[in-house]
């Protein structure tokens, strides 16, 4: 057996992606069976996408529409001779639970997971009409539901599963309410979102309507005792009567299906059909008191019979009515009736019908109209057919009616495409300045596509400067970031909005003058406050969208000195903010903004003016800035030193001379020389942090030293110069200097700094000695200091001693003289001793040089060539390695340098060619046997150079040195 949906189901899938306008809202398509059945339907349900069907024989199909070729098939407990045929079916939305109810009383209850419908005793005789599922699903039992009976009755029942056979299903079944006037043809209850204990229950008769909401009666476990019976009995119930209803006319209560968009909280519908029409409503959450089933009542709209086309005849002249509304279901938005074979749609909002189409053959009785609250389908069955009745986007006009009824909001919210949004937006504009409310109506006006000069001259002329501050808010906010001009345009416009509100709320303060009824200065000063910090947040915003000159002329026009600045810092002008607190001797507020900034060129440009003016705080900063060229701070600081009357160690050009050049190594010596400068040049007489200075200075200093020495020559600064003159090198200047300004021991420090060249040191300490023996007190004192230099001999002070001098004032330095002298030459003597007997040895050595030999054998072999080295004239030395001479010749012009080879090559010339004779042969002999034979190349100097060439050269036979 199978179900084709082919149809249904390819225009089902149409209306959930692209949908084609031009189908009609609704269509009916009939579903191709694929299988036979033996009787005919009797009950059909939908839910979850799960269809069952129930035959005259009692079987009962469950079909999972996503496979409609898997087909579930079960049978009742008993044949339908005992129990009746089925007369009623009830599936809750998650198709987990299946309620069946006979013509003769017998109800019987099947689990989705279950092959076998179990018995419910407890409801025995009882005549189901309708079913109320709890709002909890999907769950392993069905918990608390209430069940409507033909006589009125209520009951809550909680079913649950069992597989033993001795338990029933049912785990209680209670009669919580009974209505008078007859069957329950509807319920519903759910639990108020959000209110756990808070239940809804809407009963629908034939004729009353009732709606209670309050709260559950509390259960200590869950399933063992009723929960409604509480409620419904001490709550009184909300009541919607009709008058004149038909108690034979066919009666229902419809909910709407759940929303199938994500996140949209809109309340759920119901439908009650009745004798009279449908009745429809929202079911609204809110407030939830008793009194919430009036206001539910009393916004509910009556779809009278009238509404619906009816077929009629014409006998004799007359026109019959032929048969009422057999069925009718809620979907989102539309009423779906079964009138006379036909489906007609009713929107539920206007009353119009969208959709009439006959689907049943005359005379063909139809069982009813399904839902499936689940997944939004809507099914009609008959005896032989099932139809499905597809939506085909049924909201696309939606919007369309809530414009008409002035509910902008949710009319902007169902608008589609550009087009429809502004439609909504300019009608909602229209209507909201019609009723005075501009604020309201510029907002909306502002995403709509009215003409600009239109609304802004409507505002204008109605004196509304709030609301078109708004409305070209709502525009600039519109408007891409490629409309540059429109976009600078209104971004302006509004600066200038801002000026004169601010200026007007400025004046309503200060004259203390009420801007309105009951609106004080205390308000507007609110108002103030409020606006400025909107202005504040519009630059913030749209800072990109102001052109900064155009800006500045129309604040500054308003003389709004605090906008001005705010404007200058969000674009980050600081030059325009620093020059502003400047030119109004704001120094402290110059700073703070100084601080924020880091472009070298600012510094630079107000660097004098600070200096002069807050100093301290200007170095503050500039010692943070690691970017900053200190020579072009140079001018700043020179001329801040020319003002500045305070003590070095407070001088802040110096601080920040010495903070640059303790960090610096590598400022130009243009910095050096500007605080070498200020240092020189400063009235104190201590020169201790200029000297500190000189002295911390690497060799060579990175000052120009010419520079630095005159200027220390020009102040005075005597140490300083003398430190100078050393670092330069010269010493004799330096230490002249000292003596000139009688500071003796100055120059004796540089005279001891000469270690390595005791002459010029000691010629230094006799211009000292000189300066020092003139100056002493006493003979005795000028020595005593003087033997702080080792280099200097009495002999060498006895010249300048003066001619009045007598000798017993220094004579013990003269006897120490004569002691020493005597001792150096007891030393003298001792060393010639030792140098003598030195000699002696050397001239022993050398004879014993001619009596050395060395043994050659027989088989010895040329350490270079590797022949047997008695075969022609050899060398061999005292470490007994042995060569030919020719042999060691080449080896040594390889080796040697280019004059020793050139040397070597000439005596070899001289020699060979026999150009001399005799004794100069002899000569030349030996000269080139000393050259060639000086030392053994392979344990001497040349052996020793050779270390690093390669054992096999270019051209050596490799496979010799194989292993």
């Amino acid at each position: 057996m199978a179900l084709d949906l082919d149809e249904g189901y390819v225009a089902q899938g149409l209306a959930q992606g692209g949908v084609d306008t031009s189908l009609p809202i609704f269509n009916v398509e009939r579903v191709q069976l694929q299988f036979n059945i033996a009787s005919d339907f009797v009950a059909g349900q939908v839910a979850n996408n799960v269809l069952i069907l129930a035959l005259a024989t009692g079987r009962i199909l469950r079909i999972d529409l996503e496979s409609p070729s898997d087909i579930d098939d079960v049978d009742l407990p008993k044949k339908t001779s005992e129990v009746g045929l089925i007369r009623r079916m009830f599936l809750d939305p998650s198709a987990s639970h299946l309620i069946i109810s006979t013509t003769l009383g017998e109800n019987f209850y099947l689990h989705s997971q279950s092959k076998q419908p179990k018995s419910l005793s407890r409801l025995k005789g009882v005549s189901i009409e309708s079913i109320a599922w709890n709002s909890s699903q999907p769950t392993a039992s069905t918990r608390e539901i209430l069940v409507g009976a033909t006589d009125g009755n209520i009951y809550e029942i909680y079913i649950e599963p069992a597989s033993e056979f001795y338990r029933r299903e049912e785990r209680y079944a209670a009669n919580v309410w009974k209505i008078p006037e007859g069957a329950v043809t509807g319920l519903w209850a759910e639990t108020i979102q959000g209110k756990s204990d808070t239940r809804r229950v809407v009963v629908a008769s034939h004729s009353k309507l009732y709606h209670w909401i309050g709260k559950t009666a509390g259960r200590g476990k869950e399933g063992s005792a009723s929960i409604y019976a509480e409620l419904l009995s001490k709550e009184e119930p909300i009541i919607h009567a009709t008058t004149g209803a038909s108690s034979t006319a066919p009666a229902s209560l419809s909910v709407s299906p759940e929303s199938s968009e994500a996140g949209l909280d809109e309340p759920r519908s119901f439908a009650w059909l009745y004798s009279q029409g449908v009745l429809t409503g929202e079911l609204l959450s809110t407030p939830a008191t008793a009194e919430l089933g009036s206001r539910i009542f009393k916004e509910s709209k009556l779809h009278p019979r009238s509404v619906f086309p009816e077929t009629v005849s014409a006998r004799g002249g007359r026109k019959l009515i032929q048969d009422p509304i057999v069925s009718a279901i809620l979907s989102q938005w539309h009423v779906l009736a079964l009138v006379e074979g036909r489906i007609v749609a009713v929107n539920r909002l206007d009353g119009s019908v969208v959709y009439d189409q006959a689907v049943l053959e005359p005379g063909q009785s139809a069982l009813g109209l399904v839902s499936d609250q689940k997944k939004n389908t809507f099914w009609l069955f008959t005896n032989q057919e099932i139809f499905e009745i597809v939506a085909n986007d049924e909201e696309r006009d939606i919007w369309k009616i809530m414009l008409q009824n002035q509910d902008y909001d949710a009319a902007l919210r169902y608008a589609r495409g550009a087009a429809q949004k502004d439609s909504v937006a300019t009608a909602s504009g229209d209507y909201l300045s019609s009723k005075g409310q501009y604020m309201d109506a510029a907002s909306v006006w502002g995403r709509s596509s009215k003409a600009f000069e239109e609304v802004c001259l409507s505002l204008i002329d109605n004196g509304q400067d709030d609301a078109l501050r708004k409305y070209l808010m709502a525009k600039l906010g519109a408007y891409k970031k490629s409309s540059v001009m429109q976009r600078v345009m209104i971004a302006t416009w509004l600066i200038q909005i801002f000026m004169a509100k601010l200026n007007s709320l400025d004046d309503m303060v200060a004259t203390k003058a009420e801007l309105l009824e009951n609106t004080d200065a205390g308000g507007a000063k609110r108002d103030l406050e409020q606006t400025r910090s909107e202005f504040q947040e519009f630059v913030t915003k749209h800072k990109t969208d102001l052109d900064a000159k155009t800006v500045y002329e129309v604040i500054s026009s308003h003389d709004r000195e605090d906008e001005l600045l705010f404007f200058a810092n969000t674009i980050t002008d600081y030059d325009y903010v620093l020059s502003y607190w400047v030119q109004r001797e704001k120094w402290t507020e110059a700073l703070s903004v100084l601080n924020k900034q880091s472009n070298p060129e600012t510094f630079y440009r107000y660097s004098n003016v600070l200096m002069i003016h807050v100093p301290t705080g200007l170095v503050e900063i500039l010692v943070r800035r690691s970017n900053l060229d200190a020579q072009k701070m140079v001018p700043a600081l020179l001329a801040y030193n020319e003002t500045a009357n305070v003590p070095l160690a407070q001088n802040q050009a110096v601080r920040y001379l010495n903070f640059v050049v303790s960090n610096n190594f590598e400022v130009p010596a243009s910095v050096h020389n500007a605080l070498i400068s200020i240092m020189a040049s400063h009235p104190s007489p201590s020169e201790s942090a200029l000297l500190g200075y000189l002295e911390s200075q690497p060799s060579p200093p990175l000052y120009d030293a010419d520079f630095a020495l005159r200027l220390c020559i020009q102040h005075d600064r005597v140490q300083s110069c003398v430190h100078i003159y050393s670092t330069m090198g010269q010493y004799q200047q330096a230490v002249q200097l000292a003596l000139q300004h009688d500071d003796i021991d100055l120059a004796a420090i540089v005279a001891d700094r000469l270690e390595g060249n005791d002459k010029m040191r000691k010629k230094l300490w006799l211009l000292i000695a000189e300066k020092k023996i003139r100056e002493a007190e006493s003979i005795k004192e000028a020595i005593n200091f003087l033997k702080r230099c080792e280099l200097l001999r009495i002999e060498d002070l006895i010249p300048l001693f003066p001619d009045f001098v007598v000798i017993d004032d220094f004579k013990e330095e003269i006897c120490e003289a004569l002691e020493e002298y005597s001792r150096h030459i007891d030393s003298l003597k001792q060393e010639m001793d030792i140098s003598q007997h030195t000699a002696e040895q050397i001239k022993a050595e050398i004879a014993a040089l001619d009596h050395r030999y060395a043994i050659v054998e027989s088989g010895e072999r040329c350490w270079i060539c590797t022949l047997p080295v008695l075969s022609r004239q050899f060398f061999v030395f005292p470490c007994q390695h042995a060569f030919h001479s020719d042999c060691l010749g080449k080896r040594v012009l390889e080796s040697s340098g280019s004059s020793k080879r050139k040397r070597i090559k000439d005596l070899q010339t001289e020699v060979n060619q026999g150009l001399s004779v005799g004794v100069q042969r002899q000569k030349l002999v030996q000269e080139l046997d000393g050259l060639v034979a000086e030392q053994c190349v392979l344990c001497g100097d040349l052996g020793i150079k050779q270390i690093d060439e390669p054992f096999i050269h270019k051209g050596d036979d490799v496979e010799a040195w194989a292993i």
